[in-house]
């Protein structure tokens, strides 16, 4: 019985190794063979396409295979929002005395050289200052008078003072700049002050001596106000207009060579001489 059992396993295995040696090697040279015949026919293959080619000078070699690599897609830009107006900026305005005026702006100050100097005065006159107060110029004369007077301030954009003083008298000097023809309306503007006033105070008195002194716009007024007489000499040059505050009792051959020094002066200050 145990003989039955292993002898039919034992059959197998020896089938399988006893298999002889020259078929195995017939095995391995068919294989070679095929896989000749397999290359053969791939070369073959080759030449045939490349013969086809070759007959046919017109074709052109298949194109090669692109490399460039694909377009991207844009997105669509977001839709700018408006741009804020900007409001242009105002440039600041210089305030008075900041600079010299630009060029072609006419002058809105009084220079030191339109004013008298001590060399233009007597001998006695020793002093020079420039702090000038009191009622004397003739807009504050105006003030005994009834009725309202015209103004000697019309278009005034600049004024300058100065006063000389005598161990005897006192001279005193203002000139005021005017804009455009408003100089010569201040002239006008005086003659009818004086000769319209009429004094709040009995024996009080403003009164024209002289008009047009040493060939130049000029007036010579007298004045009595309580008690106290007094002399006003009023020169115009251009733009500029000079009260000078004359001795009590300067007669109008004095005031007359006033006029010419003052009026000299005024022109350094003016393009109008």
């Amino acid at each position: 019985m145990p003989d039955l059992l292993f002898a039919e396993p034992h059959r197998d295995t020896e089938r399988l190794l006893g298999e002889p040696a020259d078929q195995v090697g017939r095995s391995a040279r068919r294989t070679r063979i095929a896989a000749g015949l397999a290359g053969a026919v791939a070369v073959a293959t080759v030449v045939s396409a490349w013969v086809a080619v070759a007959g046919r000078p017109d074709a052109a070699p298949p194109p090669a295979p692109t490399t460039e690599s694909p377009t991207p897609s844009v997105a669509p830009s977001r839709t700018a929002g408006p741009t804020p107006s900007v409001q242009p900026s105002t440039p600041s305005t210089p305030g008075a005395g900041s600079g010299p005026p630009s060029a072609g702006t006419p002058p809105r100050s009084v220079p030191a050289a339109a004013m008298l100097r001590l060399a233009d005065l007597p001998d006695d006159f020793r002093s020079l200052r420039s702090d000038v107060g009191g009622d004397w110029p003739l807009e504050s004369l105006a003030v005994h008078c009834r009725d309202t007077s015209p103004s000697l301030l019309v278009g005034e954009v600049g004024r300058r003072d100065v006063r000389f003083d005598s161990q005897t008298d006192v001279l005193i000097e203002r000139v005021t700049r005017h804009s455009g023809d408003a100089a010569a309306t201040v002239m006008d503007n005086a003659r009818r002050l004086v000769a319209g006033c009429v004094p709040n105070r009995p024996g009080d008195s403003l009164t024209l001596l002289a008009d047009g002194l040493g060939g130049a716009e000029s007036l010579l007024v007298g004045s009595v106000i309580e008690g106290e007489p007094g002399r006003l000499l009023l020169v115009r040059a251009g733009d500029l207009v000079a009260q000078v505050r004359l001795g009590d009792q300067a007669t109008e051959h004095e005031a007359r060579s006033y006029v010419r020094t003052v009026a000299s002066r005024l022109c350094a200050g003016t393009d109008a001489c």
